[in-house]
């Protein structure tokens, strides 16, 4: 078992970081006019879509990668400690409204739980063991993906949920801010988003975090766009599960189909609400029971329903 780092070693390795880089030029923000520190934070910002865009081809070969394993039926799942491990429960959490799934599909993991996302867990990002078992409650499996974050690249709980998950077999994706970290050096696809030193020395909530957040939109939203989750840009497998989402598939069906209003309620009704099978409905003008069957067949496809039902 490998000893834990001393605080002389600990203070090495983050010196040598360049999300933990000191930049004396802004060493006085602390006594600049609120405007002046907006513009110059702002200013910082606009350098994060440069830095995904560099990274492109691997977040693409990534995306590929995972949506191959959950068309055969395996979860992705978010793994990472602090300001990461929020942002991928807050992903995780946004795909059942947004695109239907099942809450057991995208998954997001926070070291020391659920506490975690309001409080510090002391120690938890530490623990490799940590991850392992928390995967291990998962029933980690070859056709699942685990995405370890983490913006430094060295955190040992991110890097512990990476090595064990690729060890049973799944898919393996680090996503890290800094170059040759290890996090991307231990998982198949790396992905390392260098947005440089930060405006607060080490605040990685802020450029890191927002290249993280940037990264996790394209994973989940593009993988669902290749499951099937979408027809051209519409949400055609959201869940109405409030008015505002309710208006939202009636406005949905109405942009696919150029329907009627009454149309459009006669649809939904047939389909018992969902916003897919309706559109199919009205656009292969067959009743609810074949539009389901259908898109069954076709893998939730609707473009491939619709050439069936032709």
């Amino acid at each position: 078992m490998t000893s834990a780092p001393t605080p002389r070693d600990l203070r090495s390795e983050l010196d040598s970081l360049t999300t933990e880089a000191f930049r004396p030029e802004l060493a006085e923000i602390d006594r600049l006019p609120t405007l002046d520190i907006a513009r110059l934070m702002n200013g910082e910002d606009a350098a994060v879509p440069g830095a995904v865009a560099r990274c492109l081809p691997e977040i693409a070969a990534a995306i590929d990668a995972i949506a191959e394993r959950m068309a055969q039926g395996g979860r992705l799942i978010y793994a990472g400690a602090g300001t990461a491990g929020r942002l991928g429960v807050l992903d995780a959490s946004e795909c059942p409204p947004t695109f239907n799934t099942a809450p057991t599909q995208v998954v997001g993991l926070i070291a020391g739980g659920p506490e975690a996302m309001v409080t510090s867990v002391e120690g938890a990002e530490d623990s490799k063991e940590l991850a392992r078992a928390d995967l291990d409650a998962l029933g980690i499996g070859a056709v699942d993906t685990v995405v370890g974050i983490s913006a430094s690249g060295r955190t040992p709980y991110a890097i512990g949920a990476v090595e064990h998950a690729r060890a049973q077999g799944a898919l393996t994706v680090g996503l890290a801010c800094n170059a040759g970290s290890a996090l991307a050096g231990a998982a198949e696809h790396g992905i390392e988003v260098v947005v440089g030193p930060e405006l607060l020395t080490g605040s990685t909530r802020l450029k890191a975090g927002t290249a993280q957040k940037l990264v996790l939109n394209m994973l989940s939203t593009i993988t669902m766009i290749r499951l099937g989750k979408t027809y051209g840009n519409l949400m055609v497998d959201v869940r109405a599960s409030n008015d505002k989402l309710r208006a939202r598939s009636r406005r949905i069906v109405a942009l696919a189909t150029g329907a009627e209003d009454a149309d459009i309620e006669r649809a939904l009704t047939e389909a018992d609400g969902e916003v897919k099978t309706a559109i199919l409905v009205l656009l292969a003008d067959v009743d609810g029971a074949t539009a389901a069957r259908l898109l069954q067949e076709s893998g939730g496809h609707l473009r491939e329903a619709l050439a069936a039902g032709s």
